[in-house]
């Protein structure tokens, strides 16, 4: 009440020193001594000041809660479903305005696709339903951080348009669980402004690729986890076995119907390379599978190499039985 009656006061002061400017009153102020030109901004200021200092600070009971802005760590879920690698390059693209700079980046994309082993082009990896020639594969991978199966895909197409496709979604899902992957909206093309620039033969050929990689991913992570509980061992994807888990991973991609590896490092312990990669150094590995078919036993083993890629270097030796279904039916 009190400082509402200082502003008052101040107004009203204020009203007519205004008033007396405006009357040309100027005789009247000029004959006030230079110490007393300060009377008026005074007479304004004082009730203020001293309210201020006769209200005192408001009480707790009338004062105003200050406003405290949480933000949640926590990251919120995607509307689309999108992976976090996903949802950047969704991002990236529709901030492209023109269609064929899009294109453009597809194209690079397709440069960019690391080349897919000869033994993943099979008729059970081709993708339905598109103009180009599609293979999709991918292998299951116990992730230590995520605590469960990561799934990371390999792709080929001929057709350059369609392969930057498939470089797009092995870029965005890989190093994802299988149910991250489900998750994915296919609608995220639409957004990103891909869709604009495809055909429609084409529109439904990276949906058949998106459902394909999605159906894998199921697949190679109820694979990996019936390995892991199979009777005798099985595959060990949580224990300390980097070496032995990464071929049995690897292997996944032969779609083999019996598949056997013999940790027979401790048989070598002293001869020279048994302490290969911490102590992995000589595996015995029986594998049956329909990509051996019309193979000649060399190319059967070329084929184990080129799947198991880096791992060929960490250890000292594998012996391999490589056969197919009807070899040994």
């Amino acid at each position: 009440g009190y400082s509402l009656c200082c502003v008052v006061l101040s107004c009203a002061l204020n009203i007519i020193f205004l008033k007396l400017f405006r009357e040309n009153n100027y005789s009247r102020l000029y004959k006030l001594k230079r110490s007393k030109m300060r009377f008026p901004a005074i007479v304004v200021f004082l009730p203020l000041v001293a309210g201020a200092f006769v209200a005192g600070p408001p009480s707790p009971a009338t004062q105003r809660p200050s406003l405290v802005v949480v933000r949640s760590t926590e990251v919120a879920a995607d509307p689309l479903g999108l992976t976090t690698e996903l949802r950047a390059i969704t991002n990236a693209f529709k901030m492209v305005d023109d269609a064929n700079l899009r294109n453009k980046q597809l194209l690079y994309m397709a440069g960019e696709l690391p080349p897919i082993s000869p033994a993943a082009c099979v008729p059970e990896n081709k993708v339905p339903g598109c103009l180009s020639t599609v293979y999709v594969d991918g292998t299951a991978t116990y992730d230590e951080e995520k605590k469960a199966n990561v799934i990371n895909f390999v792709g080929e197409s001929d057709g350059l348009m369609t392969k930057g496709l498939v470089a797009l979604l092995i870029r965005g899902l890989s190093g994802e669980t299988a149910e991250a992957i489900n998750k994915v909206d296919p609608k995220f093309i639409t957004e990103a402004g891909i869709a604009a620039g495809l055909t429609p033969g084409r529109n439904n050929g990276f949906l058949n690729m998106l459902a394909v990689m999605k159906k894998k991913a199921l697949e190679l992570d109820a694979a990996a986890k019936s390995g892991a509980e199979a009777p005798g061992g099985g595959v060990d994807l949580e224990g300390d076995r980097p070496m032995y888990n990464g071929m049995i991973n690897a292997l996944q991609i032969l779609k083999p119907t019996k598949l056997i590896l013999k940790d027979n490092s401790d048989q070598h312990a002293g001869h020279a390379g048994s302490k290969g990669y911490d102590g992995e150094s000589h595996f015995e590995l029986e594998v049956v599978s329909d990509t051996f078919e019309g193979l000649t036993l060399v190319q059967r083993h070329k084929v184990i190499y080129a799947v198991l890629g880096d791992i060929m270097d960490k250890i000292h030796a594998l012996q391999i039985r490589a056969k197919t279904p009807e070899e040994v039916a």
